[in-house]
């Protein structure tokens, strides 16, 4: 068991149906955004069931652009859980409009609705929770309160593609959700995000905002700008690999579920390491298996000595430097990240690669 081979944290795959795609791009002499951006926009809306969806640079970009949708910007305030990677809050701030940190959940490391009320203030504009993981937590919560106070909801849905809450898909409850396609996503375009929305008017202002202040694709001529925008396009190269990618989805989500419901068998009622839970029969996905470990550290290096490569989780918002913060008002985030960890949940894993994993960290504990 010293000798194993590598199993991988995560490992994007390319496969024979993107390059056949790629090359018909190329051989169309059109590789900006163009008619494949419009059909894989399509195909996503369709897998989620929301009316519109926008193809945009990347998760960060969509999370940027449906902030600007919706009017905000300096003197403006967006709450994000502390919990999260740092692109969220980043997003924010290249608004103008100021990231206002809360505290998490600690039964699933996501916004906890109680920190979220009572931070909201007058200059309260949006919420951004996180699907950590791909995992709901208390979205219905914080809809509920966002909608008494009228705070629109932007979900970021960056690690939620497919995932269900209460048989809804993540993204497309709230005004709009945010995926990215970048390389450790379910399907990757490179770089790449996705806004999905039901609402027209936020559909209409995104196309401008990504595309020079123009509704509709232009010829860079004389083309009409009646408002400001800039240049966030998905271009046909990228949207053709999303499109290759998109025939292997459902595999691969059916494989996230499997790999994380061997884990649960796995390492049940194991002291020292505990899963956060994923409703899998009611339509989560997780994205990756993470979990909360004693000794987390030392557990990953151990694991990283036998062959099994994990990621440790990120570092509270809060400790970072642009969003530098007390630790006394996030109490379970600055107790949390530090035993956070994701373990191996690379859609090729094995089940025997997996189970190779348990015996490993019972080894570790014991």
């Amino acid at each position: 068991m010293d000798h194993l081979k590598q199993i991988d944290w995560w490992r994007p795959e390319i496969g024979t149906v993107e390059s056949e795609l790629i090359q018909e791009v190329l051989n169309s002499n059109y590789l900006n955004e163009g008619e494949v951006t419009t059909r894989f926009e399509g195909a996503i809306a369709k897998r989620v069931g929301s009316l519109y969806a926008i193809g945009v640079t990347s998760g960060t970009a969509a999370l940027y652009l449906s902030l600007m949708s919706l009017g905000i910007g300096p003197g403006d305030e967006v709450i994000v859980p502390d919990i999260t990677f740092i692109a969220t809050a980043n997003a924010v701030t290249m608004t103008g409009a100021k990231a206002i940190l809360v505290d998490i959940n600690p039964d699933n490391l996501t916004m906890s609705p109680d920190s979220f009320e009572k931070a909201i203030t007058s200059k309260t504009k949006a919420v951004i929770p996180v699907h950590v993981s791909g995992r709901g937590g208390s979205i219905y919560s914080i809809l509920e309160i966002a909608n008494k106070k009228g705070i629109p909801v932007v979900e970021d849905a960056a690690e939620a593609l497919l995932s269900k809450c209460q048989s809804r898909f993540l993204g497309t409850l709230g005004i709009a959700g945010c995926f990215s396609f970048s390389p450790n996503k379910t399907i990757t375009t490179g770089q790449g995000g996705m806004v999905v929305t039901n609402d027209r008017t936020i559909h209409d202002r995104l196309r401008e905002l990504k595309d020079q202040g123009r509704p509709v694709r232009g010829t860079g001529g004389d083309d009409i700008h009646p408002t400001l925008g800039f240049n966030f396009k998905l271009t046909n190269l990228q949207a053709a690999v999303g499109m290759g990618q998109l025939t292997y989805l459902t595999s691969r989500v059916d494989r996230q579920k499997r790999i994380y419901e061997l884990y649960h068998d796995g390492l049940q009622g194991f002291d020292g390491i505990r899963l956060f839970p994923f409703d899998t029969v009611g339509g989560e996905i997780p994205q990756w298996t993470d979990a909360l470990a004693d000794k987390r550290n030392q557990l990953d290096t151990y694991l990283r000595e036998h062959g099994a490569q994990c990621r440790r989780f990120w570092h509270p918002l809060h400790t970072q430097k642009p969003y530098l913060e007390a630790n006394n008002r996030f109490i379970n985030s600055t107790r949390l990240s530090p035993m956070a960890i994701w373990l191996p949940s690379a859609f090729q894993t094995t089940d025997q690669e997996i189970l190779t994993v348990c015996t490993l960290i019972k080894r570790f504990y014991s």
